[in-house]
């Protein structure tokens, strides 16, 4: 979807002509290859040199300050930016090279923090070179999340932190984590929580990684016994962890907007081209499961009419950074989307949507069962559908409160 401001005319020109100038057509439509968000990705060659040349321009995270490693460029300019990266077949590595610091960590950093934590953090964040995860489920603390039990002890200059979390997405291979902590036991259980930075390379940090149904997972289990997170890495004020947190959820949810959970085996390849192949056509060029197109094009029209709305929200927030519970509409639509077109990819592709593994299924089919499965998780991480419904009830429809309240 095109974006057309007339003041936009002339960034278009200076996007497409960086881009063609600094993208190495080695790359040109390898995204897939280079954004996984299961595990670290070797970057060398004409991928480094990329990421490196991305970073130094600051449109790795284009609508960041300069000042903090980005591109300080309008959400007009960082769309049109996406537009023309798409058109010739470039992508963007940062954010998943990042893990959540891109998309939720730099967000709240940049709005909560201190002017020393924005300098140190940030810069390395933008270019890629350092990977954060988030600290926030539990074993008894997930959609109940003000119910954690990881605690930091005051030790003079450091936090002593212990507890385990859960679903700690790429806990393995980050440097750093976001961890909501219980900093005080004796009030109200989202009244005590803080959140704290703490480096993940450190003696009292272990990670033990989660196999799901797809085969593999970016989830881990993170274990802290005496870790430490150093006092000025306090993010936001002592105590006020819970509304911080959930500042970072609304950031986490606006970047799950989309409509795809990863990058799918079979390469975004339309479903209506998919479909005629293995389906078959009638003398009218029209699909031999009349049921199934029909289907089809409810599923294409849920397409458009998520991303019109999504295009519609962008422009109603210009010039207002504010998250709203807008997202989470955005992000049960997504996930309602991304999980239709994966039963009908199954369903299209028929037998070859059974393939796991062997000669007999090409390497779409089983890259669309793998991605079927992961997609399932859509509906639980980032809050769960179940979660956004009450918010959108609450915050948008002003429907009474009914979750449990502490």
């Amino acid at each position: 979807m095109s974006t057309n401001y007339p003041e936009s005319a002339d960034f278009r020109t200076e996007a497409k002509a960086w881009l063609a100038a600094n993208f190495p057509k080695s790359l040109v439509g390898k995204a897939s290859v280079y954004m996984s968000f299961e595990g670290e990705v070797a970057m060398a060659g004409d991928a480094l040199a990329w990421r490196q040349t991305l970073g130094e321009k600051g449109w790795g995270t284009p609508s960041w300050p300069k000042e903090y490693g980005g591109g300080s460029l309008t959400a007009t300019q960082a769309r049109i930016l996406q537009e023309e990266m798409s058109a010739i077949g470039a992508f963007n590595p940062i954010p998943m090279l990042a893990g959540m610091g891109v998309t939720m960590v730099g967000p709240t950093i940049l709005e909560y923090g201190t002017e020393d934590q924005k300098k140190r953090h940030l810069p390395a964040t933008a270019r890629g070179e350092v990977r954060w995860c988030l600290g926030y489920s539990e074993p008894n603390a997930g959609s109940d999340l003000a119910a954690l039990q990881t605690r930091a002890v005051d030790k003079g200059d450091y936090w002593e932190i212990n507890g385990q979390k859960v679903w700690t997405s790429g806990a393995d291979i980050s440097q750093w984590c976001g961890a909501l902590v219980r900093t005080d036991s004796n009030v109200a259980k989202r009244d005590g929580i803080s959140l704290v930075l703490l480096p993940m390379n450190q003696p009292g940090v272990r990670t033990r990684p989660i196999k799901l149904i797809s085969g593999s997972s970016p989830f881990c289990e993170t274990f802290f016994d005496n870790a430490r997170a150093d006092k000025r890495d306090l993010l936001g004020k002592l105590n006020d962890g819970w509304s911080v947190g959930k500042r970072l959820l609304q950031h986490e949810r606006a970047s799950q907007t989309g409509a795809s959970p990863m990058p799918s085996g079979s390469g975004g390849s339309s479903l209506a081209e998919m479909a005629k192949q293995y389906v078959g056509v009638n003398d009218r060029g029209e699909l031999n499961d009349p049921d199934l197109r029909l289907r089809l094009a409810q599923h294409l029209m849920d397409s458009k009419v998520h991303q019109l709305t999504l295009a519609r929200i962008t422009a109603e927030a210009r010039g207002n950074p504010k998250v709203t519970a807008a997202a989470s509409i955005l992000k049960n639509s997504a996930t309602n989307v991304a999980q239709t077109r994966s039963e009908l990819t199954l369903e299209i592709m028929g037998s070859g949507g059974l393939g796991w593994e062997g000669k007999e299924f090409s390497e779409d089919e089983i890259g669309a069962v793998q991605t079927w499965l992961f997609g399932k998780a859509m509906s639980i991480y980032g809050g769960s559908f179940e979660v956004q419904n009450n918010i959108i009830s609450k915050n948008i429809l002003g429907l009474p409160e009914t979750t449990q309240k502490g």
